[in-house]
């Protein structure tokens, strides 16, 4: 096992950003690594700002990545990358969820939502541009959208050989299992390497 790799995941309450937090550690322990996650949530459930923070590797002593520490920056809405893209390290990568929830400010008039985003993203660092809505609506089910996003991390971070199909068996309903690991699979299809 390699040096400890951090992962930061950002979206809107209601996404299943933390989901994916909790079938990502699983995966990555029964995997036989040290895994800390750490989750913050924003102001509502739903709605407000959501991130996770996910560090793993032989020994892993604290579950919080500063500022210029992520490998990787998974955000599950457009504007949220741009909230965290400081955390990036200058040799990280970004896969972003061309997806947007507008915020309160706004959805009332008292703010735009900011253009140019992917492309500000983009020039900063490399970046996965995924319409994970679109293909998880495909799939019959759009709600699976972060486990197409799980899987374009999974294929980004080069983690496909472990065992991610249990994991998401022990973290959703059954009757839920068959779209989410097809969703995770088209997620992994979408990155391209």
């Amino acid at each position: 096992m390699a040096e400890v790799k951090n992962i930061l995941l950002v979206g809107v309450g209601g996404q299943g950003t933390i989901l994916v937090s909790k079938i990502l550690s699983d995966g990555l322990v029964d995997a036989g690594y040290d895994v800390k996650m750490s989750e913050v949530h924003g102001m509502a459930q739903r709605g407000g700002s959501v991130t996770t923070q996910v560090r793993y590797g032989a020994k892993v002593h604290s579950p919080i990545i500063g500022k210029g520490q992520a490998d990787i920056l998974v955000s599950f809405e457009t504007m949220e990358a741009l909230r965290w893209l400081s955390f990036l390290n200058p040799e990280g990568k970004a896969v972003i969820n061309d997806y947007r929830i507008p915020s309160v400010p706004i959805l009332i008039g008292k703010q735009d939502y900011p253009e140019g985003i992917l492309d500000i993203v983009s020039q900063k660092v490399p970046t996965t541009i995924i319409k994970a809505a679109e293909i998880a609506e495909k799939l019959g089910n759009v709600k699976a959208m972060n486990m197409v996003l799980f899987g374009a991390l999974v294929k980004g971070m080069n983690l496909t050989d472990l065992d991610w199909e249990s994991a998401i068996q022990k973290n959703v309903k059954a009757h839920t299992v068959d779209v989410n690991i097809r969703a995770l699979k088209a997620g992994m299809n979408a990155v391209i390497k």
